[in-house]
């Protein structure tokens, strides 16, 4: 039963949530109505979907993080929509960085009451469970789903607040071959839709800047040996060897590459650039070369001051995606203020319209979801961090489409 909250409705009838569907809900719900309609405060919830266990779970609990900061940020506020206060809930769901149970969560979700959702991390995970948010109208803003396909299906409920892989695959292919000077160039993809789609938009975007592609190879994402695929790339004797895939690979992936006594640079995108590749990898991963999807966080308006909050709050280091995450958030409860509603029939339309200035720069979405304007910035490991090199100017929105 696709249920949801109808804000306008509660205020009018304070002691009932109207179902999507138009059947009653289960007694246990309207005791919960009764008693939230009964303190004078509606309950609005949030979906944040991450994989929290398994090998990208660093991943998915700094991204979870990102929504929880700005959820409870909003609650300190102090919301009213309808002209009844707001308390949001984040309502979290582990979703492995597997299709299929990203499917369950985004069942669950929309079974739960769940008005909205932040992710998935993962574009595998996020395009299958973004058909099921279409079908019930809930809004969906990811804050690290890189894929292009995610906004090519028509969806308008679909958006994201970072750039795509075929913009990222064009940066670092320019940077490669016209900065690096790499002629000679093998790929290496986990076969998800994350790394292959980036490798698949690496590989044209090189041959196309006038470097060769020697060799393509292919490991899974949850490979930890990788002697058999970079011993048959070393006899091409590549310049520079791309990885499109995770850092749980990456790191082991660049020590059995030194080990193997090659000298190709390394490179990687957003999934390579974050502080567990450089523990992963260690003195091998020195040199290394990413991409974010996204200005350099030293580049983004507020995230000296968003770095403050977060390592107060949670007494961690942010990974990656923590700042886009919580202004994925920050998206969706402006939208409803906008509305002053919590119903998505409401507020999905103003998600479109949104002009927010947020910690990774200004919002705004082209027609189909993209973020407008979606910059790509490059980095090198440094002495055991990743450093600024330079910042990749906005694609044009055609791009991104």
């Amino acid at each position: 039963m696709n249920k949801i909250i109808n804000a306008s409705l509660i205020a009018a009838a304070a002691a009932s949530l109207v179902a999507c569907g138009g059947q009653d809900q289960p007694a246990a719900e309207s005791s919960a109505a009764a008693a939230t309609a009964a303190s004078g405060e509606l309950t609005v919830k949030i979906g944040s979907a991450n994989p929290l266990t398994g090998p990208f779970a660093h991943w998915g609990r700094d991204a979870d993080n990102g929504v929880q900061l700005a959820v409870e940020e909003a609650n300190a506020s102090g919301v009213t929509l309808g002209g009844q206060k707001v308390k949001f809930e984040v309502v979290s769901e582990d979703d492995q960085a597997d299709p299929k149970t990203a499917t369950q969560v985004a069942q669950r979700f929309i079974d739960s009451g769940v008005v909205a959702v932040v992710g998935h991390l993962t574009s595998g995970a996020a395009i299958p469970a973004s058909r099921i948010y279409s079908d019930a109208g809930v809004p969906m803003v990811a804050g690290s789903v890189t894929s292009p396909k995610f906004t090519q299906q028509g969806y308008s409920n679909t958006f994201r607040i970072i750039a795509n892989d075929l913009q990222q695959g064009q940066a670092l292919a320019k940077f490669a071959v016209e900065q690096l000077k790499a002629q000679r160039i093998a790929v290496i993809d986990d076969r998800t839709t994350y790394g292959q789609g980036l490798a698949d938009d690496f590989a044209k975007s090189v041959e196309a800047a006038g470097g060769k592609v020697v060799k393509r190879e292919y490991t899974t994402n949850s490979a930890t040996d990788f002697m058999a695929i970079l011993t048959s790339l070393k006899g091409q004797n590549p310049d520079l060897i791309f990885y499109g895939g995770m850092d749980a690979q990456a790191g082991p992936m660049v020590k059995q590459l030194r080990k193997l006594g090659i000298k190709a640079a390394f490179m990687g995108a957003d999934g390579v650039n974050t502080p567990e590749f450089a523990k992963l990898g260690g003195k091998d991963a020195e040199g290394a070369y990413a991409s974010s999807a996204g200005a350099p966080k030293e580049a983004m308006p507020g995230f000296a001051s968003f770095n403050d909050k977060f390592k107060a709050r949670f007494k961690t280091d942010i990974q990656a995606y923590a700042p886009y995450t919580y202004d994925a958030a920050r998206v969706l409860i402006d939208a409803m203020k906008r509305a002053d509603s919590a119903d998505p029939k409401r507020f999905l339309p103003e998600i479109g319209k949104t002009q927010l200035q947020g910690v990774t720069g200004a919002i705004a979405f082209e027609p189909n979801g993209d973020i407008k304007n979606g910059a790509v910035s490059l980095y090198q490991l440094q002495a055991g961090a990743w450093k600024g090199l330079t910042a990749a100017a906005p694609a044009q929105a055609s791009a991104a489409q």
